[in-house]
C-alpha cells in the first residue's frame, strides 16, 4: 500500500487548480484501487488519474475511490494497467480558509463496479409531431446534454437512454464530465434501446463548461478554452459553450475562439421572461447555432432528458451534420409549442395565441395550432403573454 498525505490551503488553490501525486505500479500488478479521504465536508476535491499512457479517467467530486484493472474500470475511467509511473490528479475546487487535509491510499488489486448496467426494456415511444420533410431531410428530436454514472449522474447509460425514448426523443448526447469512458459503450446501448446516442464530453473547469461532440477522443480540460475549440475542430467534432450564465458554472474564458454551438436554452432557465440568454448569444457568439440541453443527472433533482428539446433537420441520421449546418429549433419539451423553418416559411405548431418575434423587430400573434407564415432572416422565437420564451428557431 502507498499512502500520500497532503494539506491544501486557499493559497495552493490560487497557485494551481490541479495537483499531482505520483506513485509507481509494479509489473503485472493487474489491478489497483485509489481511495481519497477528505477531512472537511465543506471542501470539494476532484479526483482523477493519469498513467504512463496518459489520461486514465476522471470522477471530479462525484467519487472518493476508483479501481482500474487490465480489462475493466470504475465508470469514468479506462481499463488497462501498465507498470511504471502513475499520478493521482486532485482538483482543488473548493478549499475552506483553514485548509483541508487529504489522504490518498493506493493498493494493488480490487474489483470495479460495472461500467455498463443491465439492459432495460425499451419504453413505448410516444407519437411525434407532424413535421414535414425538407428536401429529403427530416426533423429529429433530441437532447444534447446529459450525465450518467460515468461522472456525476445517478443512472446507467441504459437508464438515461430509456428516459429519452420514453420522452419521444430520436437522439441523446451523453456528455459526462472530463471523461470519455462511456463512449465505448454507446453503440451497444444504442442498438438495444433504439435511440441514437451521440458521444460527448463536458469539458469542465471552474471557469466554464463546454460540450465536445463526436467520436473524437478525450479533450484535455486543463488547457485553455481556445485550445479546446481548435482540438475539437481539428478532430472533426463540434463544440458548444454550456449554460454560459449558470451560477458558478458561468463562462469566464477570454480569447478569440467562438463555439460552433451555444446552449442558449438550459434547463436552469427557470424564468423565461429573463431575456439574458438570447442577449448573451447576440453579444458573445451571434454566429453560434442555438441548442438546448436538460443537463440531466438524476430523476427528481434535474430536468428529465428532452426538457428542453433540440430539433435538428438532418440528412438521414446525421445529427452532427445538421447541427454544423445550423438547422435547429428548441422547444420546452417534445410536445411543447414549436417554431421551425420549412424552406422560406416559418411553421409554428401548438402555438395558438403566442407571439412570433424576430431580432429585427417583427412581431405577429399566431392564430391556430398549425400556422405557416413567410420566414424572416435571423433568430426567431415564440413568446407568451408574459413575454416568456416558448420556442426558439435558428436563423
Amino acid at each position: 500500500m502507498t499512502v500520500i498525505r497532503r494539506t491544501f490551503t486557499p493559497q495552493d488553490r490560487a497557485a494551481a487548480t490541479w495537483h499531482y501525486l505520483p506513485f509507481d505500479l509494479p509489473a503485472a500488478a493487474g489491478a489497483f484501487t485509489v481511495t481519497l479521504d477528505i477531512d472537511r465536508d465543506d471542501a470539494v476535491i476532484d479526483l482523477g488519474c493519469h498513467g504512463p499512457q496518459g489520461f486514465r479517467g476522471w470522477s471530479g467530486g462525484a467519487r472518493r475511490s476508483f479501481c482500474i484493472t487490465d480489462d475493466a474500470a470504475t465508470p469514468g475511467y479506462l481499463p488497462g494497467v501498465t507498470a511504471g509511473g502513475w499520478q493521482v490528479v486532485l482538483g482543488l475546487h473548493r478549499v475552506p480558509a483553514p485548509g483541508v487535509r487529504v489522504t490518498v491510499e493506493i493498493t494493488t488489486g480490487g474489483e470495479p463496479e460495472p461500467a455498463l448496467g443491465p439492459a432495460r426494456p425499451t419504453p413505448q415511444r410516444p407519437p411525434r409531431p407532424g413535421l414535414p420533410d425538407v428536401d429529403g431531410m427530416r426533423w429529429l428530436a433530441g437532447d444534447l446534454h446529459c450525465h450518467t454514472v460515468h461522472s456525476d449522474g445517478a443512472d446507467s447509460i441504459d437508464q438515461v437512454a430509456a428516459h429519452a425514448v420514453a420522452a419521444g426523443l430520436d437522439f441523446l448526447a451523453v456528455t459526462d464530465h472530463n471523461t470519455v469512458s462511456h463512449h465505448r459503450h454507446l453503440p451497444t446501448v444504442s442498438a438495444r434501446s433504439g435511440i441514437q446516442l451521440i458521444p460527448g464530453q463536458e469539458v469542465t473547469t471552474w471557469r466554464g463548461h463546454a460540450n465536445a461532440f463526436g467520436d473524437i477522443g478525450w479533450i484535455d480540460f486543463r488547457n485553455e478554452a481556445d485550445r479546446w475549440f481548435t482540438d475539437v475542430a481539428d478532430r472533426g467534432g463540434l463544440i458548444s459553450v454550456n449554460h454560459p450564465l449558470g451560477d458558478d458554472c458561468a463562462w469566464r474564458y477570454p480569447g478569440s475562439g467562438r463555439p460552433d454551438l451555444l446552449e442558449t436554452w438550459h434547463s436552469g432557465w427557470f424564468d423565461r421572461t429573463w431575456g439574458a440568454p438570447l442577449a448573451y448569444r447576440q453579444a458573445f457568439a451571434p454566429g453560434a447555432t442555438p441548442v438546448g440541453g436538460s443537463d440531466y443527472h438524476r430523476a427528481g433533482s434535474d430536468a428529465m432528458p428532452g426538457f428542453p428539446t433540440t430539433w435538428v433537420l438532418t440528412d438521414g441520421d446525421d445529427v452532427l451534420g445538421g447541427l454544423r449546418a445550423g438547422r435547429t429549433a428548441i422547444s420546452a419539451g417534445p410536445g411543447a409549442p414549436l417554431l421551425v423553418r420549412i424552406d422560406d416559411d416559418f411553421l409554428a405548431l401548438g402555438a395558438d395565441g403566442l407571439l412570433l418575434a424576430t431580432l429585427d423587430g417583427y412581431r405577429l400573434v399566431l392564430d391556430g395550432d398549425r400556422v405557416t407564415v413567410p420566414a424572416r432572416p435571423g433568430l426567431a422565437w415564440l413568446e407568451d403573454a408574459a413575454t416568456g420564451i416558448q420556442g426558439i428557431c435558428a436563423g
